[in-house]
């Protein structure tokens, strides 16, 4: 029996706030690994402990990693036969993760409005290009938040140098139709930020500027936060294509389009989607992003929501069924939406 027959088959299994979410483009991100080759100060490393506090503390340590290649794989499939459409590779650096290749050249065709995207600092694409290049991906997206040495340098703590990054972009090009850029807003790049928008546009490639997220993880740095306003502003000086896109799950963001090429801004003035657990959620106020993606990470975990942990469901203890990792996620973000966790 396959898994759509067997889940009709077992009506105590409530499927509609997974469809819900799925329905409001609610993301899978996988963490392959959090562990990373650069250390941004901002980085919440999907709810793992970051890089920038390892580097501060080494008795802070992020999870150990229990999965395998193929236990990634059955949780992906899993969800994704489920309802889960859009699944986001990250870490960490996933090109970091010894699974890497296991796992990305094993996936299963992503079929009709599903898809497969790699988010990467972009530093290690090229050297990973031999197996890279036959990984069925919809998509990369390259973190780009920097434009000289310098910032690079302050943003990620990092020797290595902007061409390194931008050599990444490039050689993704080589082997993807799908590449676009993202940048977070912040004090320590706001200088070059025009730069950045000036390269996407050169090279024909979307971008997106975030405004951040404040997590405890960042917390004493929050002040480098930069509002959206002023490369919004300079946007309408280029164009006048503009909306709003507010439908789904997450943030709402303001998208413009320069000569064909898209160009997004997630702005928190536009409002975020809360949902059950939210609405008594002692940390909502300082949430920007309500619940918009499921996480997976390497130690088996499941997490509706970055800013809370202690919401995380344990599945390594049933990988050896995939119909009980996906009734198990289904009777999860049910409780959750139903503020009952």
């Amino acid at each position: 029996m396959n898994a759509a027959h067997s889940r009709t088959a077992k009506p105590h299994i409530d499927w509609t706030a997974m469809r819900n979410f799925a329905a409001l483009r609610g993301q899978l991100r996988i963490s392959l690994t959090p562990v990373c080759n650069i250390a941004c100060w901002f980085c919440h490393n999907e709810a793992d402990t970051p890089p920038p506090l390892t580097r501060r503390d080494r008795s802070r340590r992020p999870r150990a990693r229990h999965y395998t290649a193929e236990d990634f794989l059955t949780v992906i499939s899993a969800l994704m036969a489920a309802g889960l459409k859009r699944t986001y590779f990250t870490g960490g650096e996933p090109l970091t993760s010894p699974l890497a290749r296991d796992v990305l050249t094993n996936l299963a065709p992503s079929g009709p409005d599903a898809s497969y995207t790699l988010i990467t600092n972009g530093t290690r694409v090229r050297a990973n290009r031999s197996w890279l290049k036959l990984a069925p991906l919809d998509k990369v997206k390259v973190s780009l938040h920097y434009f000289s040495d310098e910032t690079l340098q302050a943003i990620a703590g990092t020797r290595l140098g902007i061409a390194s990054v931008l050599d990444g972009i490039e050689a993704a090009r080589e082997m993807f139709d799908r590449v676009e850029l993202n940048c977070l807003l912040q004090k320590e790049n706001a200088h070059e930020i025009h730069s950045i928008l000036d390269y996407a546009l050169a090279q024909r490639l979307p971008v997106q500027f975030i405004e951040l997220v404040d997590t405890d993880f960042n917390q004493e740095l929050a002040p480098s936060a930069v509002p959206a306003d002023g490369v919004i502003a300079h946007l309408r000086t280029l164009t006048r294509d503009e909306h709003i896109e507010v439908a789904g799950v997450g943030q709402g963001r303001r998208v413009f389009r320069i000569d064909g090429i898209e160009i997004d801004v997630i702005h928190r003035d536009l409002g975020r989607h809360h949902v059950g657990q939210c609405g008594t959620c002692p940390v909502r106020s300082k949430c920007v992003e309500g619940f918009w993606a499921l996480r997976a990470d390497h130690a088996g975990g499941l997490q509706p929501c970055l800013l809370r942990d202690d919401l995380r469901l344990d599945v390594k203890a049933l990988l050896h069924d995939p119909d009980l990792v996906a009734e198990a996620a289904a009777a999860h973000i049910t409780a959750f939406t139903e503020g009952t966790l």
